[in-house]
């Protein structure tokens, strides 16, 4: 809003005068509108230097880390600790003692904020995902079994929520004891001996049914699941999607794969792998399964980005996988073992989860023998991956037992008719029945 007349001579001022003061709210990854404050690191009045941590931002992907670009000191915070805040809005402004920082409240609300701050929409650097141990602010009291008092921070009560970590146990490093996220992230769970004369009496479940008592817990909604919601029922009620699963003789993928992983257990390709090659092989030869649906045109994608869904206590993530086709099996197999060890640390940066062309998600490691995805936007295909299981198959005219897997397109029938998505599916099967063509 810099060019709103309106707003003419509080831009000016706040141009001139406290353009390296405010920080606006950062639009973290494309997908974002908004977020929210999990934790402030820094107090007001706290002196602050380039490079500290000013606060945690819990997004629609991962909660980030906001780093300080400049020196002094923290004058305002724009929410609280659990209050959301939209994309540029005002979020601190960091200073020198004596700064009118009403008057730079006043402006920004009036609109003039866009061309003043170090960290907008348009320059911010992607927030710091990396672990740091400064001290955590505005702890959260909470209670022990034993009625002892508990502080600790937000994310670190957050993060110890999602790990399933007795706080209890948690020595806190913090002021006066307090639990900070290094904690949790240091924390081995110890086993409590029980003495027999209490076995009785040992602590139990949390929720412990009972007949005939109805009984529920509210839990609130994240914002990474709020955003899946949107985002998946946007997809499936505006894309018309369409479903063709095919099955696939894993005979030959299940005796080449112990030849595929190296003798001292360094490399170890997984079926998922295999599937990943592929799928980046056959996209090659079906670039109409690799494109977008965007209203006036169809972009038919000349890069192959795989994104590959992997799962997370709040919801879905999908790492990507950038120009996948040019990878070898040692490298997908890498890059996917490395993407599952971010998102279980919630240490994913955004640019790692944007621009996928094509998505797969495999759920075969949890017994699913087919299911049906749906479409991650702005993909037109998403390719289901059922489990590998051992059934009753005709070969040479002899039934014989098979080792089968299925496989299950879901498409965006705007972009990609029938029998493209047959065509796409038969290459897919092709190469994985004679997984050597994946080394060419």
């Amino acid at each position: 809003k810099a060019d709103d007349p309106a707003h003419a001579d509080n831009t000016s001022t706040l141009v001139s005068s406290k353009m390296e003061e405010v920080v606006l709210m950062p639009r973290l990854s494309h997908t974002i509108t908004d977020g929210v404050i999990a934790d402030w690191q820094k107090n007001v009045g706290d002196k602050v230097k380039k490079g500290d941590i000013l606060a945690d931002i819990e997004t629609d992907k991962a909660t980030m880390e906001l780093e300080s670009y400049k020196d002094g000191i923290l004058l305002y915070q724009g929410a609280k600790a659990g209050e959301k805040i939209l994309v540029n809005d005002l979020l601190a402004i960091i200073g020198a003692e004596g700064t009118d920082v009403d008057a730079i409240v006043a402006a920004a609300k009036g609109g003039g904020t866009a061309p003043t701050t170090a960290t907008n929409e348009a320059s911010a650097p992607e927030a710091s995902t990396a672990s740091t141990t400064t001290p955590e602010t505005a702890p959260v009291e909470t209670s022990s079994n034993d009625g002892g008092r508990i502080f600790a921070s937000p994310l670190a009560k957050k993060i110890a929520a999602d790990k399933g970590i007795d706080l209890a146990q948690v020595q806190g490093s913090g002021d006066n004891g307090r639990i900070v996220k290094a904690d949790i992230e240091n924390f081995t769970p110890q086993q409590k001996a029980v003495p027999a004369a209490n076995t009785a009496t040992a602590s139990a479940p949390a929720f412990v049914p009972v007949a005939g008592q109805e009984s529920f817990e509210d839990v609130p909604v994240s914002q990474m699941r709020k955003i899946i919601a949107k985002r998946l029922a946007e997809s499936k009620f505006t894309s018309p999607h369409f479903y063709v699963t095919m099955a696939v003789d894993m005979d030959a993928a299940v005796a080449a794969r112990p030849k595929l992983n190296s003798k001292d257990g360094k490399v170890k390709i997984s079926f998922n792998d295999l599937v990943v090659k592929a799928v980046a092989i056959a996209l090659r030869q079906h670039p109409d399964v690799n494109s977008s649906w965007l209203g006036d045109i169809i972009r038919i994608n000349h890069h192959i980005h795989v994104g590959v869904a992997v799962a997370v206590p709040d919801g879905l993530v999908v790492p990507v996988l950038k120009f996948a086709d040019n990878m070898s099996l040692t490298q997908i197999s890498a890059g996917v073992k490395n993407f599952a060890i971010k998102a279980k640390d919630k240490k994913l940066t955004p640019a790692e989860m944007e621009g996928s062309t094509f998505t797969i998600s495999n759920l075969g490691m949890y017994g699913v023998d087919q299911f049906t995805g749906i479409i991650n936007p702005p993909n037109a295909c998403i390719l289901a991956v059922g489990g590998i299981s051992q059934e009753p198959v005709v070969k040479d005219g002899q039934i014989v037992v098979g080792n089968v897997m299925k496989l299950t397109l879901s498409s965006d029938h705007r972009v990609v008719d029938g029998a493209k998505a047959a065509e796409f599916l038969k290459t897919l099967k092709e190469l994985l029945e004679e997984p050597l063509r994946l080394l060419l």
